[in-house]
């Protein structure tokens, strides 16, 4: 986090809530506890051995079907696909192996990064939260996007 600190906190609260060991500790004890519970799971993503980024399932709900992906990237990490390659994983997973019907993006209106990846998954814009939540002070505006299950390509043959 303390690579991609500016970066990452343009538009995500985890730069400013991740701040050093203690609350690192806490945020990580929180996805252990949402993992056990089958709620929520975070997984790194590295490059050449090295952590660049994060993916995760901030919501994971398999009996209603739902779950919303999220992931930040460090700057040097950025452009380079390894997001969307990430997300897409994780999202491939949640339809073929647990039987999740519908993933959802929730991104700031203003994070055209984060919108772009959600394009390349196919996710289609469903509408805006105006105003929806604070960050550094400023209500930002919210876009969910999502791509149902049988929207999803197929798997790639052997």
């Amino acid at each position: 986090m303390d690579r991609g600190r500016a970066f990452i906190g343009e538009h995500i609260a985890l730069a400013d809530v991740v701040t050093d060991l203690d609350p690192a500790r806490g945020f990580l004890s929180s996805y252990a506890r949402k993992t056990a519970a089958d709620g929520g799971r975070l997984h790194g993503i590295r490059a050449g051995g090295t952590p660049v980024g994060g993916v995760r399932f901030r919501t994971f709900e398999a009996d209603a079907g739902n779950c919303e992906v999220g992931c930040w990237p460090e700057p040097g990490a950025a452009g380079r696909g390894l997001v969307t390659k990430a997300c897409r994983i994780l999202i491939d997973r949640a339809f073929r192996e647990r039987g999740i019907h519908r993933a959802e993006s929730h991104a700031s209106a203003a994070d055209g990064k984060s919108l772009a990846v959600a394009e390349r998954l196919g996710m289609t814009r469903e509408g805006v939260l105006s105003e929806s939540h604070p960050h550094r002070g400023v209500r930002q505006d919210t876009e969910i996007r999502a791509v149902l299950a049988h929207a999803w390509p197929p798997a790639p043959t052997a």
